[in-house]
């Protein structure tokens, strides 16, 4: 779009001293013919442009323009770039990196990778299995279209159908947030769990919540439990809940009161802590979890 390419030469001409027109129409895939044109539109809105022929010539912003050059800290712009290529790391478009090179006046995008201390890639191992999904269900969010989808969970596998409003990075994991007009409320479903994804019709957008991540609840919390765990698990129960909620007793041993979205999955959860867990209540889960254990013993022959 055009406004876009006009705040990227802007952009460039408050960061750099110099830039020839063939620089600009390399960088935004553009004729010189039009960047002639876009350099015009930005002297009419206020923006006194310099050009300069000959050696060492170009295009510039006139020496004492009012205006902050920078606009950006270097730090500032670190920040943005390493969000931008965060981005990149699960996009299949080349969207981002685009948006990246317009604001790479100075060779930023480089040192984002190369002196930057904060690196995030967001993709996970097989990175084909989100970034589809991501693309298409970004796309159904901003046209306002639904989604439909298999979706595999514990305890079934059925077709869903959702509005979709937010993508979320959670968990470690790319999730899609939106009304389930099968549950007619709003559910949380994690994308690499989810099959056949298909755009639908258009929906009119709902007055919604606030999104908020609960540190104790897994996602909508629909059973409570007090577990019981031994001090040598404390790191990975400080890094998945955090220090502050946990108990300690004087043994060491560790009393954690949360919540997890269904019986199934919290009994693999546990099961996953071997013998350094064990479920204090509900009573029932408790004894649901025993019989659990009596089955597999029985299976590989007490």
């Amino acid at each position: 779009m055009k406004i876009d390419r006009l705040i990227g030469i802007l952009s460039i001409l408050l960061q750099k001293d110099k830039v020839t027109a063939a620089e600009l129409a390399e960088k935004f895939e553009v004729s010189r013919r039009t960047i002639v044109r876009d350099l015009e539109d930005l002297c009419k809105a206020g923006i006194p442009i310099a050009a300069s022929q000959g050696r060492g010539g170009g295009i510039s912003v006139m020496d004492g323009f009012k205006i902050d050059r920078t606009l950006l800290s270097s730090e500032e712009m670190k920040a943005i770039l390493t969000g931008l290529q965060s981005l990149d790391s699960v996009s299949e478009s080349n969207r981002y990196r685009r948006i990246m090179d317009k604001l790479d006046a100075e060779n930023a995008v480089k040192t984002v990778g190369a002196g930057n201390s904060i690196i995030v890639d967001l993709s996970t191992w097989d990175k084909s299995a989100v970034s589809s999904k991501l693309e298409m269900i970004k796309s159904a969010i901003e046209n306002c279209e639904k989604i439909g989808f298999i979706y595999y969970s514990p305890d079934r596998t059925e077709r869903r159908e959702i509005e979709p409003y937010r993508l979320v990075f959670q968990w470690s994991n790319w999730y899609v947030w939106g009304f389930c007009t099968k549950r007619n409320d709003y559910r949380m479903f994690k994308l690499t769990r989810m099959t056949e994804l298909t755009v639908k019709e258009n929906f009119v957008p709902r007055n919604i919540p606030d999104y908020s991540c609960d540190k104790l609840r897994h996602t909508k919390g629909e059973i409570a439990v007090k577990v019981r765990f031994d001090s040598s698990v404390k790191w990975r129960l400080v890094d998945e809940f955090g220090a502050e909620n946990l108990a300690e007793e004087k043994d060491g041993s560790i009393f954690l009161d949360f919540t997890w979205s269904d019986v199934p999955s919290f009994f693999s959860y546990i099961a996953g802590f071997r013998e350094a867990a064990e479920i204090i209540a509900p009573e029932e889960y408790r004894r649901e979890f025993a019989e659990l254990l009596e089955k597999m013993l029985n299976k590989y022959g007490k």
